[in-house]
């Protein structure tokens, strides 16, 4: 079994391509045939296996999200931390924490036009951490 933390400088609001490190990562590993979890260890972004070819996609997806969540609505009682607070945790509900991917012949089995990505849910943010696991 191979485990490491990978970390995220998301900074802003959107989706953040994580594909490439991933696959290092499963190269790293040495792993031929097996799986590949990973977990991001936040409540305010959350991973998505998005199309990765067109960028309107993840527009499109971030328009519905403002419209289903919106930042600032005054129904919400958790404001702690600003507008997007509340917004962004329904978000990660919405849309999840973790995927596992499968392994094969030493690379991630994605289909053509898919792509794994930190979705960031607010308009500033630091570093996220996500865990890496990569097993058969």
């Amino acid at each position: 079994m191979f485990r490491r933390a990978l970390h995220v400088a998301t900074g802003r609001r959107g989706c953040h391509d994580i594909t490439g490190r991933l696959e290092a990562m499963v190269a790293e590993s040495g792993v031929q045939t097996g799986l590949c979890h990973v977990f991001l260890a936040h409540t305010s972004a959350s991973l998505i296996l998005c199309e990765n070819a067109d960028p309107t996609v993840r527009a499109d997806l971030e328009d519905f999200l403002a419209r289903l969540a919106p930042d600032g609505d005054p129904r919400y009682r958790h404001r702690i931390e600003g507008p997007d607070d509340m917004a962004a945790h329904l978000r990660s509900v919405l849309t999840g924490c973790s995927l596992t991917l499968p392994v094969h012949q030493g690379r991630l089995a994605l289909g053509t036009w898919q792509g794994v990505f930190v979705y960031e849910h607010r308009h500033r943010a630091g570093e996220r951490l996500l865990w890496v696991t990569v097993y058969d």
